[in-house]
């Protein structure tokens, strides 16, 4: 067990702030060029340091997360999410359910192409959410709902639903949702250089990996949106080196850690923190108590919840970019309920009382796994969770195994970074019977009861609202033990804007635009 504390001098702190800034851009990820230095910024170009690549542009293989910089500036899906988190027409001009929530029918715009000149129609979305649903991958799971995709006619695309599916919109704004060119997708050539249907093409300059240069299209539908005529997005891991890449001028915009704010503001940079993009999360899986007996009782659960000081965390190791919560749920949601950040204010002494009432008054010992992006939590963590009697094992796992990892059942309880996303999906992703951090499908009548309902509310204005019974379950029933929210601190150079806000929390290009 470890039992580090987290008090250490204040260049630690710094330095643990930034390691955790960079992992959890890359856990978000799940995952050249033009002249050296000749990024100033105007209307005309952008260079953005993005903390992961895409691991293939086959659709069916894409991550959602800092790789989407890259593959949705190349690929339009049906619907986007607006900097305001508002659910937008995009190649559907307009979408509409039947009565009874099974069936979706999406109108497409007129005139769209390829990068190749071949017409975006109703066919190359059928083709593409057929793959996708065929093919094991990342976005796979998110249309596990579909039943079957019909294209009665050039501009008209249906999909049949096995039931009601309330994070399909959202799904179909991010990767499960691109278009992609139906007589090449499945080529090999395509994992590297794809023929897209969005507003870019991959410019010869481009390194895979490391460098991708990115032109605009000037037979795009929609390249007023894009005000960049020149996209080049710079793999850079380190935030040191992200810094370094910004102070020479080498990129425009990036992710910079705390400690290196005010340098950057001396030098005329703007920053930007948005103080959730995603939550460090204590995933109690085992509700059942199958593995490990002690979590099938809530008052357990509920001390676990009591045993983190979540203040401190934030304050020390993020360096305050973040924000304390027991809350799993973006908080710039209409879900989001701040009455229900005093349900577990910090208190060892009433969490070994509760412990002791729920018959483990020497606590018990678990074994969780050790992902890389989590390293830098975990002293604090088990030492927290020592202080009540919990003795944590922390078990390596490798970076490809991570969700391999969590689907074994091996791990009672883990420590994961989930990207904040809309109700709807979060909780599809958390707490549904096929969902990939429920891993044990834990379920209850009066949960199931509540997703169902908020399932049923169609109208996407009113959709997160309609999650708020849902959040407060699983926070009094502590099917969770969330720490805090995670946050970004964006530095962008003089005549560049950051327009984000926190609402939405997808990667995308569309993020950044021209300053006056």
């Amino acid at each position: 067990m470890t039992r580090t504390r987290s008090n250490g001098p204040r260049p630690r702190s710094r330095a643990l702030s930034a390691a955790i800034t960079a992992t959890t851009l890359l856990t978000l990820a799940a995952c050249g060029g033009g002249s050296e230095g000749s990024s100033s910024p105007s209307a005309t170009s952008l260079s953005l340091a993005v903390q992961a690549a895409p691991a293939s542009f086959d659709p069916a293989q894409l991550n959602d997360g800092q790789a989407s910089y890259i593959w949705s500036a190349l690929y339009d899906t049906l619907l986007y999410v607006d900097n305001k988190g508002k659910l937008q027409p995009n190649a559907a001009q307009s979408w509409k359910y039947s009565a009874d929530g099974l069936s979706l029918t999406l109108k497409l715009r007129k005139g769209m192409k390829f990068s190749s000149g071949a017409p975006v129609d109703a066919a190359a979305v059928k083709a593409t959410l057929e793959r996708t649903m065929a093919t094991p991958g990342p976005q796979q799971p998110h249309l596990v709902s579909v039943k079957s995709v019909e294209a009665p006619d050039t501009g008209t695309v249906v999909i049949n639903l096995k039931q009601r599916d309330g994070a399909l919109l959202t799904n179909l704004s991010m990767a499960a949702g691109v278009i992609a060119d139906p007589a090449t997708m499945a080529k090999k050539s395509s994992q590297l250089n794809p023929v897209g249907s969005g507003p870019y093409v991959l410019d010869k300059a481009t390194v895979n990996g490391s460098s991708y240069v990115l032109k605009r299209r000037d037979d795009y539908w929609n390249a007023k949106a894009y005000p960049f005529q020149t996209l080049t997005l710079k793999v850079i891991v380190d935030p040191t080196a992200a810094f370094n890449a910004l102070q020479a001028g080498q990129i425009d915009a990036g992710s910079a850690s705390p400690q290196y704010t005010a340098k950057l503001k001396a030098a005329g940079f703007t920053t930007t923190l948005v103080k959730a993009t995603a939550v460090a999360n204590l995933v109690l899986a085992d509700r059942k108590g199958s593995v490990l007996k002690p979590l099938g009782d809530a008052r357990v659960r509920q001390a676990i919840n009591m045993a983190f000081d979540r203040k401190k965390f934030v304050e020390q190791l993020l360096g305050g970019i973040g924000q304390p919560t027991v809350q799993t749920l973006n908080p710039k949601s209409a879900a989001y309920d701040a009455a229900l950040e005093q349900t577990y204010p910090y208190d060892p002494a009433a969490a070994k009382k509760l412990m002791a009432e729920a018959g483990y008054p020497n606590g018990f010992s678990v074994t969780m796994p050790s992902f890389v992006f989590t390293k830098q939590l975990e002293p604090t963590i088990a030492q927290q969770l020592g202080d009540i009697g919990i003795k944590v094992t922390w078990a390596p796992v490798p970076a490809q195994n991570n969700l391999g990892a969590i689907a074994s059942k091996k791990y009672p309880m883990f420590l994961f970074f989930d990207g904040l996303n809309t109700p709807a999906r979060q909780t599809a992703n958390n707490f549904g019977p096929t969902a990939v951090y429920n891993p044990f499908k834990s379920a209850d009548p009066q949960l199931t009861k509540l997703m169902k309902q908020a399932e049923s509310e169609l109208d996407p204005a009113k959709a997160d609202e309609a999650y708020k019974p849902v959040n407060e379950f699983v926070v009094k029933n502590a099917w969770d033990a969330p720490v805090a929210y995670l946050g970004s601190n964006w530095a962008v150079k003089k005549g560049i804007a950051y327009l984000g806000d926190g609402s939405n929390t997808n990667s995308t290009v569309r993020a950044f635009g021209v300053s006056g």
